[in-house]
Parts: C-alpha cells; structure tokens; sequence
C-alpha cells in the first residue's frame, strides 16, 4: 500500500472545516446501513471531488475507516490535482485484473482515509463499473471500511454515476454552478430514481460568502447540505 500526500483545498479555513462537519453529521443521519455512497454532479467543475475528499477525512477524524474511490475513469484530476501521486494504478486496472486493490489502495496522511485512485483511462469504463468485479470490490470493501465514498462523473455528462449507483446505498448531488438550469437537475435526479437509486441528498457548494443558505449563515462557509423532499 503507497503512503500519498493529500492537498484539499480550504484545508486550513476553519469556516470551510465546519461545514464539511454539518455535511457529515447530516451523512450519519442517514442511517447505519448507508455504508457506500456515490457523488456526483450535473456538470463538471462544481467541486464533488473535493467534497469527496474533504468529507471522507472528515469521517476519518471521527475514527471512522474510510475508502475514497476515484471511479472517473474517464477525466479524473484527482491523482494529479489533489495528490502528489505519480501515476498511480487505480481503479482501472483492479477491474481489469491487472493489479489487485491491495496494491491499488494508498494510505493518506489522514489516519483512517485511504484513496483508490482511477488508474489509466480504459476504453470501457462503463462497463467495467456495471461489471461483477466492481459489484465485488464494493462488497469487500464493505468488509473493511465503515464508509466508502465514490465520486463519479458527472451524471449530467455522461451515465456512469448511475451505473455505480446500483453498488451503492445512497447518492450525493454536488451542485456547485449557480447558473445551473433547474431542467438539468431534475433530469439527473430523474435519472437516479429511474435507476432506484436512493437521493441522500444535495450538496450545495461554492456558496458566495456572503450569502446565506439552509443551514448556514456565517460569511465563510462554502457548501451547504440540503435533504430532498420525497413527498408527491
């Protein structure tokens, strides 16, 4: 198992820090029995990734065991954005059983938070995340973690998350666009539900500071966790 170093951004903002603790006190309220959980986003550039990760180390503060799995096989950053990892093998090749997740997996500095990077691009990767071998790295997993995080590509884009989905307990809609059409969103939660895909909730991120939300009102905090209304 590799040792990497992690860089989150507003890792060091106590604002930032506080509301990724709402974030997870709201995770936990979900209930015991979601374990596995998929993120995922409209479009691209609204921050799920680092939403994945700043929440998994939160968990991992609370002495929680915690697998991030970076399942964008197809444009992730992560590795190169947010580590100092070099060419790491991923997710990617474990599916393809060209590597096994022992090796696969990395330690972080965090205690708690290890990372399962993508691995190199594959011309299926749709496939290969509706496949057996993901269905069964999930289920060892579970085994092992007390929460697994998987960020998807966005389900806006392309239908990955919803595929991934089917191996999880519960979605994370991460909007981070404050231009985002009303008509997108609901065509992605559309999407989810269609799948049978349970919606744990949205993530409202990059939230101007000072602008008011939910459940913050401080001029600092950058996202914000809102429970979907389910009723008819």
């Amino acid at each position: 198992m590799e040792n990497i170093m992690l860089t989150l951004p507003g890792n060091d903002d106590y604002f930032t820090q506080e509301a990724y603790k709402v974030l997870r006190t709201n995770v936990q309220f979900c209930g015991q029995d979601i374990k596995v959980i998929v993120l995922t986003s409209c479009n691209e550039n609204e921050g799920k990734t680092t939403v994945a990760l700043h929440l998994g180390r939160s968990l991992a503060e609370l002495g929680k065991t915690v697998l991030v799995i970076d399942a964008d096989m197809r444009k992730s950053v992560m590795a190169g954005r947010n580590s100092n990892a070099k060419a790491p093998i991923g997710l990617s090749e474990v599916l393809s059983g060209l590597a096994d997740t022992e090796h696969a997996v990395c330690k972080t500095q965090y205690p708690n938070l290890n990372v399962l990077f993508s691995g190199k691009y594959p011309p299926n990767p749709v496939e290969l995340l509706g496949g057996k071998y993901f269905s069964a790295l999930i289920d060892e997993a579970r085994k092992h973690y007390d929460y697994i995080l998987i960020d998807t590509p966005p389900l806006g884009m392309v239908i990955d998350a919803a595929v991934a989905a089917n191996s999880s307990d519960g979605v994370l809609l991460v909007i981070g666009n404050p231009k985002l059409k009303s008509s997108l969103a609901k065509e992605v939660i559309s999407q989810l539900e269609k799948g049978g895909s349970k919606i744990l909730g949205v993530v409202r991120n990059f939230i101007p500071e000072n602008s008011k939300s939910y459940y913050y009102s401080g001029k600092k905090y950058r996202n914000a966790y809102y429970k979907p209304n389910t009723s008819k």
